[in-house]
């Protein structure tokens, strides 16, 4: 059986980010439609390594799939397999770092686009690293995105992040030193970082913000604070059920009572009307996204067939 096998350098060839967020949007529209089924995150622990396994059906493709990933303290390695749903049969190997990072972008890109200010011209970024590559390049995407103000821990690594992206952009984005002002005034804060703790104070956000959390998967992580979370008035994740069971942001908020899980709407929902999103330009938002199965499969079904159209990718006999 002849399977086909995309690495990392096809995936980059084939994939741009406005053909991501259509892919993904339409994973979510799917969700709420009930012709996907996406299924959390689990962890296999063992000495030095964890083993990541997620998965979901795409009744509306014809496939099911898996993402799995291994983190060391070295390095990750990401793969998507696919298969045929009337078959069984393994129909693609997919490398999955870009693919990974792309699909994250995305995801944060529809949100913005569905849940900030239509007028929201301005970025606040937390974070000068691959992630927040993507973070941002989707965002202005989606958005009238003209200026993006970017802080890390790393002075040298923000001040070459924000050359980097200032070109491929073509945007103004400035590096600073002091993290409130990637906060203050601005209508959309991302934070794409690895902190295990709170990056900016929730009072020093601007009536009206959105902000999209989307570095932490681990219960033992939080990029956003208590007060961050007591001022939304909207909580929106990609998945409730996955962030229920992974995202550490609201811990403190869940012990101190001004926040539960029940109040929290899925994007598919508020992308559809299902569920209501943003009802006043005052208020501020907050977007919660840990990462699901369903967006890998589908864009892992799009660069199949983009692949097919441009010759590109090998096969493995298996």
């Amino acid at each position: 059986m002849s399977v086909l096998h995309l690495c990392e350098a096809d995936v980059e060839r084939l994939l741009d980010m406005p053909t991501t967020i259509g892919v993904v949007e339409e994973s979510f529209r799917q969700l709420a439609a009930g012709k996907a089924h996406n299924v959390p995150r689990h962890r296999a622990h063992a000495k030095g390594i964890v083993l990541h396994s997620m998965n979901a059906a795409a009744d509306y493709l014809g496939l099911v799939g898996w993402k799995q990933y291994t983190t060391t303290s070295s390095c990750a390695k990401f793969h998507v397999g696919l298969y045929e749903q009337s078959t069984g049969s393994l129909v693609a190997l997919l490398e999955a770092d870009r693919l990974g990072q792309m699909r994250t972008g995305a995801v944060t890109g529809i949100a913005a686009k569905v849940l900030a200010n239509p007028d929201a011209e301005q970025v606040g970024v937390f974070g000068s690293g691959w992630q927040a590559e993507s973070q941002l390049e989707a965002v202005a995407t989606t958005c009238p995105v003209k200026r993006a103000i970017v802080f890390s821990r790393n002075a040298d690594r923000r001040r070459e992040f924000a050359e980097k992206m200032s070109e491929r952009l073509s945007l103004e984005i400035e590096a600073v030193d002091e993290p409130r002002r990637a906060v203050e005034t601005l209508p959309i804060v991302i934070t794409a970082t690895t902190s295990r703790v709170p990056v900016f104070r929730g009072e020093w956000l601007s009536s009206g913000t959105l902000v999209c959390a989307i570095g932490s998967n681990w219960k033992q992580k939080a990029e956003i604070d208590l007060t961050s979370v007591r001022r939304a008035g909207l909580v929106v994740c990609d998945s409730v059920e996955s962030c229920e069971h992974e995202a550490g942001d609201f811990n403190d908020a869940i012990e101190a009572g001004v926040f539960s899980w029940e109040s929290a709407r899925n994007l598919s929902d508020v992308l559809v009307g299902n569920a209501p999103g943003r009802k006043s330009p005052d208020d501020i938002i907050l977007f919660k996204s840990v990462g699901m199965a369903i967006e890998d499969v589908a864009l892992g079904a799009r660069l199949v067939e983009l692949a097919g159209q441009h010759g590109v990718g090998s096969s493995l006999e298996i």
